[in-house]
């Protein structure tokens, strides 16, 4: 007959009470703490939206990992990954010690990172943790400084790109990021050179891999897809527009967004196929 013997923590040292206390935290409130010591990195994010220095497109990121997180409340670990809930750790008190001394941006890539640390160490095995990492960095404002460094290129491969497709109709020069048509001279822009395009299109793959319960590995060997489909359909909008300016027709302020958001719709379903396509290896 097996006798059953209660273990009172009352007569324990005090380092044994407080460790029993610490486990018996919920996750909500272990990950709470964690956004909570990184608040000089969220106070700065929301400046640099706020201050229209940025587009505010991180906070769909971020409400998408809201939902994530909300969706696995039930089946959060109590017991976190100790490597990851190490690393999310080590990754608070580095932001705490660099916070003013690197760029902003860089302290705030920082910060999303350790917070995916820490999503990581409660998410359960089933959710993927590279699409989770994706959206923690999307969440960044960093649109304008990717315009910034990336822009220029962006443009230039667009505007060769679309002079090799207007050359089946049309005598075409490209200068840098710009096109002499028919002899019309016709600037690919700021707005044409695919950055939000971009965001949108790896958003779309990170959601949908959440959504659709795909791997870590499936997900990364999808995103050079995700990035050629972008790249064709940028290509594929800056083209239409040029061509129909060159005609002599050039399309009105509200065709052209719709020819935008018809292409940008497209690139987005033809990335949720893409990840959809079933895949043969476990979840990691």
């Amino acid at each position: 007959m097996s006798q059953h013997r209660r273990v009172d923590l009352g007569g324990a040292p005090r380092f044994v009470r407080w460790g029993s206390r610490i486990d018996s935290l919920a996750p909500g409130v272990w990950l709470a703490l964690l956004a909570a010591a990184l608040w000089p990195s969220w106070l700065w994010m929301g400046r640099r939206m706020l201050d229209q220095s940025d587009d505010p497109l991180g906070l769909l990121a971020l409400a998408a990992l809201g939902v994530l997180v909300g969706q696995q409340r039930h089946q959060l670990r109590v017991a976190p990954r100790l490597g990851w809930f190490a690393l999310a750790l080590g990754g608070a008190l580095v932001v705490s010690a660099v916070h003013g001394l690197l760029p902003g941006l860089l302290v705030a890539l920082l910060a999303v990172l350790t917070l995916a640390a820490g999503l990581a160490a409660f998410l359960p095995a089933a959710v993927a943790l590279a699409p989770v990492i994706g959206l923690s960095v999307l969440a960044l404002p960093l649109l304008a400084s990717l315009q910034f460094y990336a822009g220029f290129p962006l443009r230039v491969v667009t505007a060769e790109a679309s002079g090799w497709l207007l050359r089946l109709s049309h005598e075409v020069e490209r200068s840098g990021a710009s096109l002499l048509v028919d002899g019309q001279l016709i600037i690919v822009d700021a707005p044409c050179s695919g950055v939000q395009m971009a965001w949108l299109g790896y958003f779309t793959a990170c959601v949908s891999a959440l959504w659709l319960g795909r791997s870590s590995r499936a997900f990364l060997t999808r995103l050079p897809a995700v990035g050629a489909l972008v790249l064709a359909g940028n290509i594929a909008r800056n083209t239409v527009l040029v061509a129909a300016q060159a005609s002599g027709w050039p399309l009105p302020g509200w065709a052209h967004e719709m020819v935008g958001l018809a292409l940008l719709a497209a690139v987005c379903g033809v990335i949720v196929a893409v990840v959809s396509c079933p895949a043969k290896d476990s979840h990691a």
